[in-house]
């Protein structure tokens, strides 16, 4: 890793280009050298714009291990570290090495077709697995090899800690601290009738237990959306879920707290 290499990625928002601009400018300013494109030897990966840059640049780095610093000119900005005023602040922050890291965990699936070909797919917040628009979809939900129900409804979706604050959360689903690692199992508009009795509420399960989701009817069309990627598959025999070990590392500064963020975004 170089000391003295930074990776920085933005959306095109002009809020954001201006930012972008001056970080450049200041640590080049300090020695640093600066690029736009990703490289695993840097020591600081930055990322200017909202929620959705900040998930685009975990994905497009392919889940660094590189700490990231998120500045915010989105909306919500759940990720995001610091605002566009706070910048300065950061640089003497971190070339003093004032900051913490926060390891966020990650979820990945396995899904397997009837012709036993495997994909895989990883998430930051979450993997939801439903069916296509306007239909309800069949499954069979195990936890660890026992059966827990046959669902019906639009899909369930499986967030991570940091993911609960973020589609979870529309869904009804429980914000949960970062700093606990499990997985959260959360129904997408269920269904009960005398056929299938789907939970309403999310379900907590511990980090090392692995869901297992099968299809009812194997040419029934299921979509797996990771991040908001969304990849189609059809004649599909099981799909697992579990808390993947990767972790996204964040810088954090002092004054930094969960529960007081959840306070100004949400209350």
């Amino acid at each position: 890793m170089s000391r003295h290499l930074v990776n920085i990625f933005t959306n095109n928002d002009p809020a954001s280009l201006d930012a972008m601009d001056f970080i450049m400018h200041e640590l080049i300013e300090h020695g640093y050298t600066v690029t736009r494109e990703y490289s695993p030897d840097a020591c600081l990966i930055i990322c200017i714009g909202g929620d959705g840059a900040f998930l685009e640049t975990v994905h497009n780095c392919d889940f660094p291990s590189t700490p990231i610093l998120g500045i915010n000119t989105g909306h919500l900005g759940f990720f995001q570290e610091i605002e566009v005023d706070q910048i300065s602040d950061f640089l003497e922050d971190f070339i003093c090495g004032d900051y913490t890291i926060q390891r966020l965990t990650t979820v990945k699936c396995l899904v397997e077709d009837s012709e036993g070909s495997i994909y895989h797919h990883e998430g930051l917040n979450e993997i939801a697995i439903k069916g296509r628009q306007s239909y309800a979809v069949h499954l069979d939900i195990s936890i660890d090899g026992i059966q827990i129900q046959k669902f019906s409804g639009d899909g369930v979706l499986c967030a991570t800690a940091a993911g609960s604050t973020a589609y979870n959360y529309s869904l009804g689903g429980s914000i949960v601290d970062p700093r606990i690692n499990l997985l959260q199992l959360t129904p997408i508009a269920p269904m009960n009738t005398i056929a299938y009795r789907s939970f309403t509420s999310s379900l907590m399960l511990p980090s090392d237990k692995t869901v297992t989701i099968i299809p009812e009817e194997r040419d029934e069309r299921i979509f797996i959306i990771n991040d908001g990627i969304e990849t189609g598959y059809r004649n599909l025999r099981s799909i697992q879920v579990t808390v993947s070990d990767k972790t996204i590392k964040l810088i954090r500064f002092k004054d930094y707290d969960f529960w007081s963020k959840v306070k100004s975004k949400f209350l």
